[in-house]
């Protein structure tokens, strides 16, 4: 790490202006042994991109691979579709007419931990670091979720209102230094920084011991039934304290990961834990009128926020046990630490069973398994591929939107109070002011800054000997501009799209993502 260091500080010394006689500034490329290349940014350089304008007859190709591209764009002719060509390479039949979910959007979590990394850099780079997630020259990120108190990603246990117990009235309920200190400032930056609006998720991982079975915050514990309304009304003065804020909370989640707090074994993590009948009660009973009989009564409410593998017990059983949820229940929130167990398909059983509610993905991170060596892996692409395939999957699957954990973090992944370090886009290294940028932070942003909201899914036919070592999803924009995602974890290949009459193709290196626009109305 030592010699890592170094490596950061010579990049910060030597960086070159070049960048500044194009259109975007380029990446300040470090190369990491055995891994990929990380882009260094200190107070007076930091990489950009820019969407190219539509120009008739063309599309253009961003790619970024394990040997270093990162965003490198490409503006090609598109050519009339030959049917009757002999050449049979892997072909994607894009069809705009036959849409399927529309996409929410693309962030990552302002915790205590991302805004103390944040705040530990200087202003200059502070707002890099801001526009290179939000901004129209970084990731166009236009979602945050915001922990409601602490979680494992703060440098204490706490929650709101911890003091008097058993204060039913929540006479107590003030906001934190963490809230006006770091999440707070890091959600204004944001906000100021994207030209879109931010929707904000903000979710409780632990309401204060008082209202527990057992009083803590890690481990088994589950809320008192004499508290429901307490705990209902804990999150209805969340929002009406964050709008004195000036900030409106698009969504509230019914508690993160109640599955851990209902089983126990898993101490790393705040939590609270519940059982379908107990959630769907405080959900009928307490959640759902307080929420909606107030002036947050457009504010989504989501249930789950846990792993996909408990996706059809926060559903299916949930609505068995209350089926008046529904009446209150905009959506379902699921995690990513477990979607190696789970085929992405019962997302979609999920999704047909109940049709007028989203599935939205609320948390991901890599190096979170603690018998892992290396819970940051400087450099890693295997991380981005991890990301860009899940991200694929959960898309062609009825998933709405994907959020990010940790927006950034220190090189240990914390700071964590209880050392559940894990990895991040966007590592920080205040002894030099510098920051870099990871290969899943581009990973993220060839969905995030070409996917708005507003977009649809659309169909995908895969003809000529497609490979399984092809990812791919489309969209259609709000623009009527087409948007594919291609993802090639094989050798090199040629990707034919064909849009109608048109035809594009993409040549992707072996290890490397492509997102291709093409302009819009072409289909139509």
């Amino acid at each position: 790490m030592a010699a890592y260091k170094a490596c950061v500080l010579f990049g910060v010394l030597v960086v070159c202006f070049f960048g500044a006689c194009f259109a975007d500034i380029p990446c300040a490329a470090r190369k990491i042994t055995g891994k990929s290349v990380v882009c260094v940014c200190n107070a007076t350089y930091c990489d950009t991109i820019t969407r190219e304008p539509f120009v008739p007859n063309t599309y253009v190709v961003y790619y970024s691979s394990q040997s270093g591209l990162r965003f490198n764009k490409s503006r090609a002719q598109l050519k009339q579709a030959n049917y009757s060509d002999t050449e049979c390479i892997p072909t994607l039949i894009l069809n705009p007419k036959v849409k399927y979910q529309r996409v929410e959007g693309f962030g990552g979590a302002t915790t205590d931990a991302a805004g103390i990394n944040w705040k530990n850099l200087s202003l200059p780079l502070q707002k890099y670091l801001i526009d290179s997630y939000f901004s129209d020259k970084g990731l166009q990120y236009n979602m945050i979720r915001v922990p409601i108190g602490g979680t494992d990603f703060s440098t204490h246990a706490y929650a709101y209102n911890e003091l008097p117990v058993n204060d039913t009235k929540l006479s107590n309920f003030t906001l934190t230094y963490e809230d006006f200190h770091y999440k707070i400032p890091m959600i204004k930056a944001a906000m100021q920084a994207s030209s879109t609006p931010i929707h904000v998720i903000a979710t409780t991982w632990s309401p204060p011991l008082w209202m527990k079975t057992r009083p803590v915050y890690r481990g088994r514990s589950l809320l008192k039934p004499e508290y429901y309304q307490t705990y209902a009304d804990y999150h209805y003065k969340f929002l009406e304290k964050y709008k004195e804020q000036g900030i409106n909370v698009w969504g509230i989640t019914t508690t993160n990961e109640p599955t851990t707090g209902l089983v126990g074994f898993i101490h790393s993590v705040n939590n609270l834990g519940w059982t379908a009948a107990s959630m769907g009660r405080w959900i009928i009973m307490n959640l759902g009128p307080t929420i909606r009989n107030s002036t947050f009564k457009d504010v989504k409410i989501i249930t789950g926020d846990d792993q996909r593998l408990t996706l059809p017990y926060w559903a299916n059983v949930l609505v068995a046990e209350h089926p008046k949820v529904l009446d209150y229940v905009d959506g379902i929130a699921v995690h990513y630490y477990t979607d190696f167990l789970t085929p992405a398909s019962i997302l979609s059983e999920v999704s047909k069973s109940f049709p007028n509610k989203f599935i939205i993905a609320t948390e991901a991170c890599e190096g979170s398994i603690p018998i892992l060596e290396k819970h940051v892996d400087v450099g890693s692409w295997v991380r981005a591929k991890k990301y860009a395939i899940d991200i694929i999957d959960d898309i062609n699957h009825d998933v709405v939107g994907w959020i990010d954990w940790n927006l950034c973090l220190n090189v240990q992944g914390g700071p964590s109070y209880t050392a559940n370090h894990v990895d991040s886009p966007i590592l920080v290294f205040p002894e030099f002011n510098a920051f870099i940028k990871q290969p899943m932070f581009y990973a993220m942003g060839h969905f995030s800054k070409f996917v708005p909201r507003g977009s649809r899914r659309i169909q995908v036919t895969q003809k000529c000997g497609w490979k399984k070592s092809l990812w791919n999803t489309a969209f259609i924009t709000p623009q009527n501009n087409v948007v594919v995602v291609l993802y090639n974890d094989g050798k090199a290949t040629k990707v034919n799209l064909q849009l109608g009459s048109y035809q594009a193709v993409v040549e992707m290196e072996g290890n490397s993502m492509a997102t291709v626009e093409l302009p819009p109305n072409l289909s139509l």
